[in-house]
């Protein structure tokens, strides 16, 4: 099979609780295709109520890729994850099948798709840095990098050490600004169609809501409970997931359960407004919905013509 009769790639893109996994398996039932989960946090074994991650019988039959595939005790990379997804999208394409992608991690999506270099890491500057985070605290450290990188210090969540560290640990090995390490908006691979989920925001907001208390229905105490004993509050990334960090709070007393599910309805429309905020600066994505506009687009995105 020729690069340019492989089937497209499709990305199911837009904010937590928009319908998105549901829509990524409609389409692969409905193109011959297979799913590739591009959800940071659905990377880890046992965070499944709190990521809504799909039942097996929810996936009704269709393959889905790197689900699963971390313990809670692993630290999630940007890097390592385009290897493995590039090689699945590469396989699933090469078999003749529709890879979808799906999930609300932009960044991870973006590095499937799109032209995108990791820096290398230098283990010495690292240290030092992770050892100032410890010190200093992560207020000094965002402080420095919006000295030295503005921009990178005004996309990057103050709280978030880890990201603020390699931030300033890109700029002190290139000697460039991080955002020079950043996906540039130019697949790698031909045709590439992402499709947004387009939902208002009073019905998102209120499917937050509902999403959050159906998590607490159903067992999501229980779950975090397990993954602390599998050693969850030492995750440098999954520790941080919304949902998670609040559950942990509570289970350690910090919070009480009303508390932990208000935080996480807060922690998860805040998370959801950047979200939107990403997506809506990506003119390539084709905003659908439903699964009849989703499936036109991909028609179009196969015969070659304006989506």
């Amino acid at each position: 099979m020729t690069e340019t009769a492989l089937p497209p790639i499709v990305a199911v893109v837009g904010p937590t609780a928009a319908g998105k996994s549901d829509l990524a398996v409609d389409l692969a039932l409905a193109v011959d295709g297979e799913v590739v989960n591009t959800d940071a946090m659905q990377l880890y074994r046992g965070m499944d109520i709190g990521t809504a991650k799909l039942t097996p019988a929810e996936r009704r039959g269709v393959p889905h890729h790197l689900l699963d595939v971390l313990e809670v005790t692993e630290t999630a990379s940007v890097a390592a994850f385009q290897r493995e997804a590039r090689a699945v999208v590469a396989d699933v394409r090469a078999r003749g099948r529709v890879p979808v992608l799906v999930g609300g991690s932009a960044l991870y999506t973006r590095a499937v798709l799109d032209r995108m270099e990791f820096p290398g890491t230098d283990p010495a500057l690292r240290a030092r840095l992770e050892g100032e985070l410890e010190t200093a605290g992560v207020a000094a450290l965002h402080a420095r990098l919006a000295e030295v990188d503005p921009a990178a210090a005004a996309g990057i969540e103050p709280g978030n050490g880890r990201r603020v560290v390699r931030a300033l640990e890109v700029v002190e090995l290139t000697g460039r600004p991080f955002a020079a390490s950043l996906p540039v908006p130019a697949y790698v691979a031909e045709p590439t169609l992402q499709l947004g989920v387009a939902v208002d925001r009073p019905t998102l907001d209120a499917r937050i809501e509902r999403r959050v208390e159906a998590m607490y229905d159903a067992g999501l105490l229980d779950e975090v409970a397990r993954l602390l004993e599998r050693g969850l509050a030492d995750g440098l990334t999954a520790s941080r997931a919304i949902g998670y960090r609040e559950a942990a709070a509570h289970l350690a007393g910090d919070l009480s359960l009303e508390e932990a599910r208000e935080r996480t309805v807060v922690a998860t429309r805040r998370f959801v407004r950047r979200q939107e905020a990403w997506f809506r600066r990506d003119e390539r994505i084709v905003w659908v919905d439903g699964p009849d506009a989703a499936l036109s687009a991909i028609g179009l995105a196969r015969t070659g013509a304006p989506a």
